[in-house]
Formats: C-alpha cells, structure tokens, sequence
C-alpha cells in the first residue's frame, strides 16, 4: 500500500507546550492549531450534513478520533455510528422479550436478502460457529440505527468491513436517501507494531472493567509484585490489581486474518474514483518527526523503577519510539495531532 502524507501540525516560531491531560488546554490547542477550520465546520454543519466512512485496521483508533471530533459540535449535529456495536445490540434485543418484537417487526418490513430472515438471524444468534452474518442484514440494522439517530452527519465505523462491501458503500448515501450529502473515506493507518502493544500491554479491572495499558496509558497507583518481579497497574476507582484479558498475551496473532483482510480492503479503496478520500497517519519516522509534529504531539512510553528501600513505584516516561511497517524506527502520535490532521484536510475536501 501506498505511505500516506505527512500532515504538519507544528507551527513555526511558536513554542508553547499544551498539557492534553487538563480540559482547557486540550481545548486551546485545537483553536490554535485548528481554530479558523473548526469555525468554518461549525457554520458548514449547522445546515448541511456529510457522511464519513472510517476504515482502518482494528484496534486503529476509528472510535476514538470520531468521539474527540464530537466534542466541538452539539450533540444533535453528528452520529459515530459503530456497525459492531449494533450489531452486537441486535443481537442482545433478541433476547430480550420486551424488545424483540419491535426489532423482528423493523426487520419484516425492511430485510432484502437471498436468505430467509430466519436464517439470517439464526447465524446472528450463533456467530461463533465462524458463519459470516449477511450483509442484506448487516444494512437492514444500520437503515435502523441511523432512523433513529434522525438527520445527521454521520461516521460510520465498520462499514465497509470487507472488499464485498466496498462497492455498497459507493452508493450508501442514496440508499439512506442522503441524496446531496458529501461522502467521504477516512482511511487510518496505524503501524501493526503499535496495534500489537496497545493488546499486549492493555489491562483491565476485574471488577468495574475499566480499561488502561501497562505501557501507554497507567492509571495513578502502580505496584510491584516481589515474588513475580513484575510491575502492575491498580485501578484509580476500584483499588483492584488490573489484570490482562484473556488471550492478549497473543498479541496480533487472534486478529491477524482480519487485519490482512483491512489492509486489502484499504487498498482497493486507494484505487477508487469519483469520491474523496482523508488520510490519517498515526507515525512518523524518528528523524525526520520534529520537523512536522511538536514533541508533545508524541505518544508517551511509561516505564517504572522500583525503590526497594521505600518500597514504591517511581513512574518515568519517554517518546514512544516503534517500527513502522516498513521496518523504520518512528514515534507514535496522540490523537490530538492525528485529529488536526483530519480537520484540516475535511475543510479542503468540503471546500469551505
């Protein structure tokens, strides 16, 4: 697959460091380095709508760069709609009685497929036997999803979800009757080396499952188990021990068909014509990175030392340096940096 630009956030001659942890200068960097973009999209979305198609490796952070787009647009404005979680909400209201009957009444109405809706149910119901849900299905629960969200600019995550897919997607908007809507391909690239930390090192609290990684994203305590000589995270609400989900220990391994099928589907998507396409790049190689993003822009490595006298935790970081998938030594961006990216570039396809 073809490197997807570098986008240049730094700004020259300009020198203050903005904390991404506190709210409010979360909130000033954006203006600074997006401000005049967001204004236009402001005006733009308060009387047009688009449609965005995200498409990335799991585990690429589609999710998180949709919601942080949110932030600065009311509510009512725009939807992240994730094809995952609808269906794995369909599949709860099948089994809930009391919503079931509302669900299979949508579906009777609005299932186009060459399977029975029984059948097509009966593989929702049953997914771990490796059968493929159908894609009539797939769109029937998506036409809902989205009827229900009303009018609005819409980020749809996981849909295309493979090369099949892809030629729907190209008529979407008209299927959804979003006839003069822009539609847009928003592709995510992500080196495997960060999806692969990011799984291993992720660790979650067995009791409230509050999610966190060892690695990238600690929670205030951490401790060190003599007898194992290894560090562990203790949850900020709980005060439990954070353990790793089961399997993570595999890393990209469980999911590694699956990100060969996106990365062939990101592909055939650089080929398309006729609809425009956003580029979003999570690394930058190491000696060229400080020329276009600043140093705080780069994603922290957290790493520990243990004080045997004073028996604690001392929490140190540095920039996370990965290879990317060219075998590069880079660093990780956060998203703030990624989500500039995004804006700038929506602004210029919009032509606002």
């Amino acid at each position: 697959m073809k490197e997807f630009p570098i986008f240049k956030t730094k700004i020259e001659n300009f020198s203050k460091k903005f904390n991404f942890l506190n709210p409010q200068e979360e909130k000033e960097y954006f203006l600074t380095k997006a401000g005049k973009e967001i204004e236009k999209l402001k005006n733009f979305l308060e009387k047009n709508t688009f449609i965005v198609y995200l498409v990335g490796k799991k585990n690429s952070g589609k999710g998180t760069y949709s919601k942080m787009f949110s932030q600065f647009f009311p509510s009512n404005y725009l939807s992240h709609l994730s094809v995952g979680d609808i269906v794995r909400q369909a599949e709860n209201e099948m089994k809930d009685p009391n919503k079931r009957e509302d669900l299979l009444n949508f579906l009777e109405k609005y299932y186009r497929g060459f399977s029975p809706l029984e059948e097509a149910l009966r593989v929702l119901m049953n997914r771990d036997a490796g059968q493929l849900l159908s894609l009539e299905l797939v769109l029937a629960l998506l036409k809902r999803a989205i009827l229900k969200e009303g009018r609005k600019t819409l980020f749809i995550d996981g849909f295309p979800r493979n090369l099949d897919q892809v030629s729907f997607s190209l008529f979407f908007r008209d299927l959804i009757n979003f006839r003069d809507d822009p539609d847009i391909f928003v592709l995510v690239d992500v080196p495997e080396s960060v999806i692969e930390e990011r799984i291993r090192w992720r660790r979650i609290c067995p009791q409230c499952q509050t999610p966190r990684n060892l690695k990238l994203l600690p929670t205030k305590t951490v401790g060190f188990d003599e007898e194992k000589k290894e560090f562990y995270l203790i949850c900020d609400l709980c005060q439990k021990r954070m353990v790793p989900k089961e399997f993570d220990d595999l890393g990209l391994e469980p999911i590694r068909e699956r990100l060969q099928n996106d990365q062939l589907m990101m592909e055939r998507i650089l080929s398309l014509h006729g609809i425009p396409k956003i580029f979003l790049r999570n690394s930058i190689p190491k000696d060229i990175a400080l020329n276009y993003v600043d140093d705080y822009e780069i994603t922290p490595e957290y790493f520990y030392e243990y004080d045997n006298s004073g028996k604690k935790v001392i929490i140190k970081e540095r920039p996370w340096v990965i290879k990317d998938d060219q075998g590069r030594e880079s660093y990780s961006l956060l998203p703030q940096p990624v989500l500039v990216s995004f804006i700038h570039q929506l602004v210029k396809v919009l032509n606002l």
